[in-house]
């Protein structure tokens, strides 16, 4: 079962550092298996809270998903950003309905 990270922002206090982080993790997070579908870009908020930015990534697995969090070379791409940034941040396994 494939599974998905999804990162909503909340606050980004340093452009800069957000960009650094996304240049130093994406070819980590792609090492994993994980495939970009979402990247900021146009939104509507129709119920609850409005998000800045709103990430999704997408892993073969629940377990590649974890690794890659886990990981020392994704966490220490995320310290250049974890400062001045705050994000809800979700690993969920996906689900078919066939």
């Amino acid at each position: 079962m494939k599974a998905y990270w999804i990162s909503l922002y909340v606050k980004v206090e340093n452009q800069d550092n957000l960009k650094k982080y996304a240049e130093v993790v994406t070819p980590i997070i792609k090492s994993f298996g994980g495939v970009p579908l979402v990247r900021g870009g146009k939104h509507k908020t129709y119920d609850g809270d409005d998000f800045s930015r709103s990430v999704i990534w997408e892993f073969p697995s629940y377990e590649k998903a974890i690794e890659c969090h886990n990981s020392k070379e994704y966490l220490a791409g995320w310290d250049l950003a974890k400062d001045t940034t705050k994000r809800h941040m979700q690993v969920i396994e996906g689900f078919s309905t066939e």
